[in-house]
Order: structure tokens, then sequence, then C-alpha cells
């Protein structure tokens, strides 16, 4: 029970940080981090969908074969 509650005040605490940070920031900041945000959006959620598949789903077949060619991708020295 004091974990929980200890939890939700630092959460709190932390969220109205932010709250009060960002309400004292001037207008061109406040434009300047929605279009940050608008461009991190385009590009993990719609360009992720469009252009990177799930290539791992299509080449193999069992989580087996998956592992064994992340292994091979990230161990491998390429000359």
């Amino acid at each position: 029970m004091i974990v929980k509650e200890l939890v939700t005040r630092v959460a709190y605490f932390y969220f109205s940080l932010y709250r009060n940070g960002f309400r004292s920031m001037s207008k061109q900041s406040k434009t300047l981090w929605i279009i940050a945000v608008i461009k991190l959006v385009i590009m993990f959620g719609i360009l992720k969908v469009f252009f990177f598949g799930n290539y791992l789903d299509s080449k193999y077949d069992t989580e087996k074969e998956k592992i064994e060619h992340i292994h091979k991708e990230l161990t491998e020295i390429k000359k």
C-alpha cells in the first residue's frame, strides 16, 4: 500500500513538473514541440507500417529460426 502511494506521488510530481513547464513556455516553443511530436508520429507510426513490413515473419516460421537469424546478423563481422 505504501509503495503504491509513493509511486502515485512520484508520477504526479513528474506530471505536474512537465505540465507547469509547458504552461510557462512561449508560443514559439510550444509550436516547435508540436512539430517535433508530429514528426515522430509520422516517422514511427505511419512510415513503419508502409515501408518496414514484418521481415522475420515472412522469412522464418519458428521462433528458433528467427532468433538464429538475429544472432547471426548481430554477431557476424561483414567485410
